[in-house]
């Protein structure tokens, strides 16, 4: 093959690899739909006890621990990384190493947080002015679930082990067992024993427990470890390097998000609403992209532990043809269809009259977004998560937050309002895809690629 045609973009794949991508994808696709859609339930069983105060403070107590965990993901992406790598290289023992690695690491993280819980409150009432049986109610819910942090992130672990040997469909069931088991005992604690938010809390424990020692099952079938060995801790500078980068990258987009709704908040309540409406449209944009992305991760992992450059390339060009495709129904489907999923998500009119002057933006932004979605899942797999970490700190500091000061404090572009967050937004996440772009033109398995 000249290189002139291994140059060129493949659009003409054979069937086998469209079927690889989307054995991974349609699994993690409908893992991302099931969550939500049976928290619905979680919420729903709480929601309707006669006191509106158990459901705030589950609601608030869910949110803090949710937001740490998201900040954990590290543990899912940096294992996926390695345990791709080593399953295309068709080393079990690595697999082995890299898994026991990844569960100390899950296991030290999640004792931290539990000592570390007794803040959790008073940085809460700190932060959002509540107190009273509302801050009591909360903080019995932390201390409670708390216990399943180990849990939580060793379920992490599993999940990136799972997508690094492309089992995708285990992945998915433990992610639907969980939230059932969740709803199960919610129904039998809550509403059976009457224990409120004390039984949504222990409903959460032992959904997390339970799958953790499920998860645990398979991996070390799967893996054939018939006992955990010892941590080589020589050889887990590399994963703990890996983990820093990728909690510092995850870190800066967390603080971007927040702005959103965060800054939102002096423009007045019905932007607020309006922005945490539309934000909504980002989590259907990462049902099908992330799908994408993880089979991504997984199949260019692989190729990379089989040192073939040519099948990265290959997964690569196949990846962005389906990212670009689901970006581009995503923008139709928000062009036609974008004011009737606001009115579905809020009736306040209020809310939705501000919602549809910003609309625009999340019409154009899968179009933006998909790239820098697309090359976090390359990234992953080629395990370049310093390049990840330093793409995402000048996406953030160089380009969100000087457009956002711009366009808020010099005097020509103050009048833009809340369009100006929108903006800093999509600047954003194009400079995220321009950035992992730019670095991989020069990287040795897209040389010349590009």
């Amino acid at each position: 093959m000249s290189a002139g045609s291994r140059s060129s973009f493949r659009l003409v794949f054979p069937k086998r690899d469209h079927k690889m991508v989307f054995a991974i994808a349609l699994p993690m696709i409908i893992s991302n739909i099931a969550a939500p859609m049976l928290g619905l339930v979680d919420t729903a069983i709480i929601g309707h006890l006669p006191d509106a105060i158990y459901l705030s403070a589950v609601a608030l107590g869910a949110m803090v621990l949710s937001f740490i965990y998201l900040l954990a993901v590290f543990l899912r992406m940096s294992t996926t990384a390695v345990i791709a790598h080593a399953y295309g290289a068709e080393n079990i023992t690595e697999q082995q190493q890299h898994f026991v690695h990844g569960v100390v690491f899950a296991v030290v993280i999640g004792l931290s947080i539990i000592l570390a819980s007794p803040l959790f409150a008073r940085l809460l009432a700190a932060i959002l002015a509540i107190d009273g049986e509302l801050l009591q109610l909360t903080n019995a819910y932390i201390q409670i679930r708390v216990w399943a942090a180990p849990a939580a992130l060793i379920n992490l672990v599993v999940l990136g082990v799972l997508l690094g040997r492309q089992q995708a469909r285990a992945a998915m069931l433990l992610v639907i067992f969980t939230n059932a088991v969740n709803v199960i005992a919610d129904v039998i604690l809550i509403i059976g024993l009457g224990m409120n938010v004390a039984g949504a809390a222990w409903a959460s424990f032992g959904a997390e427990w339970s799958t953790a020692i499920i998860g645990l099952l398979i991996v070390s079938k799967a893996l054939r470890l018939k006992r955990f060995p010892m941590p080589q801790w020589q050889n887990m500078q590399a994963l703990l390097n890996m983990n820093r980068d990728i909690f510092i990258r995850s870190l800066a987009l967390q603080l971007c998000i927040a702005m959103m709704t965060g800054y939102a908040s002096y423009y007045g309540a019905p932007v607020v609403a309006a922005n945490a409406v539309l934000m909504q449209f980002l989590v259907l944009i990462s049902l099908g992209l992330d799908g994408i992305a993880y089979s991504v991760e997984a199949l260019i992992g692989q190729a990379k532990g089989q040192k073939n450059s040519e099948r990265i390339r290959r997964w690569y060009q196949l990846g962005l043809l389906w990212s670009i495709l689901f970006a581009a129904v995503y923008a139709a489907i928000f062009w036609l269809f974008g004011h009737t999923i606001v009115h579905l998500i809020t009736n306040i009119p209020e809310v939705i009259n501000t919602a549809s002057i910003y609309l625009p933006w999340l019409i154009i932004l899968p179009l933006i977004a998909h790239w820098s979605y697309f090359f976090d899942g390359v990234f992953i797999g080629l395990g370049a998560s310093k390049a990840m970490r330093n793409t995402m700190l000048i996406a953030a500091f160089g380009i969100f937050f000087p457009v956002w000061a711009i366009t808020n404090f010099i005097p020509t572009f103050a009048t833009l309002g809340n369009h100006s967050l929108w903006l800093a937004l999509c600047c954003f996440m194009a400079a995220r895809g321009l950035g992992q772009w730019l670095w991989l033109r020069k990287s040795s398995y897209m040389q010349g690629q590009l």
